[in-house]
């Protein structure tokens, strides 16, 4: 899935919208994105940093990497199991 926007560009985003008399509304129209998108972001990204939301970044994909090992060696265990399992 293609990402529109970087996180730095949400995070401005965010900021603009943090500025008095704001209307979400047209601020969302001005960047072409729903009300939906732009509280999901905020409940993500609201009050970070650029620096904090690259290492929320690579906090996420370290976390998936991991997980994918553990389920690759979950299923090796399993086989094992299977195999020890059987009587020859």
């Amino acid at each position: 899935m293609k990402k529109r926007f970087t996180d730095e560009q949400i995070i401005g985003i965010l900021r603009l919208a943090e500025a008095d008399g704001v209307v979400i509304r047209d601020l969302c129209r001005k960047h072409n994105i729903t009300e939906q998108t732009f509280f999901r972001w905020r409940n993500k990204y609201g009050g970070m940093t650029v620096p904090e939301a690259r290492r929320l970044k690579d906090l996420e994909s370290e976390n998936a990497k991991l997980k994918k090992l553990l389920a690759e060696q979950l299923l090796a265990i399993d086989g094992l199991k299977e195999i020890a399992g059987k009587k020859w």
